[in-house]
């Protein structure tokens, strides 16, 4: 949500009301797009349906873009901006684990729950895996823990990574959307969608 709380400007109670409010606007959002269908995500990776990696990659860079300039008209202060510490082998495992779901079924966490909320069975059968899942890592965590902590690469951002300033890297991301979209374009075509 911002450093809103830290910095005073909201109380704690006001932050949890903002984010259950955006939250069910997030889910709104999600549905009236079609992500509570299983085969919306799966066409991703069967190349019928790019329509979610459009999105989601347009919103990275609309959220990339928006740091940005606030950053250089001085609004927000990007080094207390909160970023995720990188496991890279916990990293890699995670996404391979998490991409053969999306792929067998159809769904991420979070539009799991957008297709459970309008009562697709299917979506609750992902939920449950998902619960499961966690619970599993939860009660099994110090057989995990040596993969988890392991190749600690700190709290990198792309910028820092490469070492390019921060408008090089936006600016080649912005090149990866335009050709991750070219290549979505070409990909529909090439497996054109079944009706759903």
């Amino acid at each position: 949500m911002g450093p809103l709380v830290v910095n005073e400007i909201i109380s704690e109670n006001t932050n949890l009301l903002l984010a259950f409010f955006i939250g069910i606007g997030f889910g709104f959002v999600l549905e009236q797009a079609g992500f509570s269908s299983s085969r919306k995500l799966a066409g991703v990776f069967y190349g019928y349906d790019t329509v979610v990696l459009k999105v989601f990659f347009t919103g990275a860079i609309t959220a990339m873009i928006g740091l940005l300039f606030f950053s250089l008209f001085g609004w927000i202060d990007l080094s207390i901006v909160y970023v995720n510490e990188t496991y890279l082998w916990s990293a890699i495992v995670g996404g391979v684990i998490m991409g053969a779901g999306f792929i067998m079924g159809g769904y991420c966490p979070g539009t799991s729950f957008c297709g459970a909320a309008i009562g697709k069975i299917d979506a609750y059968i992902f939920i449950l895996g998902l619960f499961i899942g966690v619970f599993i890592f939860g009660e099994g965590f110090n057989l995990f823990e040596p993969l988890f902590m392991a190749e600690f690469m700190g709290y990198p951002r792309l910028s820092e990574f490469f070492g390019l300033t921060e408008g090089i890297t936006a600016l080649l991301v912005i090149v990866a959307a335009v050709i991750m979209f070219w290549i979505g374009e070409w990909a529909e075509k090439k497996f054109p969608r079944e009706e759903y």
